[in-house]
């Protein structure tokens, strides 16, 4: 089974016009040309991907590759916890 960063990256591929070596946990979205459409396609799919959900100011502090990780992590980490 894929990981969690390596799933992420998909997404991105599947989304922006960039190189797997591009996509790395400190890229920003800015870096990797995402436009307001595309961003709000990776988090729909991320969502849909993991079944969890991402809130609009969640949303808003994911500056980077990373970031969009760290919140998806926390985001099933919490729901594990309800299960």
């Amino acid at each position: 089974m894929a990981t969690v960063e390596e799933q992420v990256k998909e997404i991105l591929l599947s989304i922006l016009d960039v190189k797997p070596e591009e996509i790395v946990p400190t890229a920003t979205l800015m870096d990797l040309n995402a436009t307001s459409i595309d961003i709000v396609e990776i988090l729909t799919a991320i969502q849909n991907t993991f079944d969890v959900n991402i809130t609009e100011e969640e949303a808003q502090k994911i500056r980077t590759v990373g970031d969009a990780i760290d919140r998806l992590k926390a985001a099933l980490a919490a729901k594990d916890a309800k299960a």
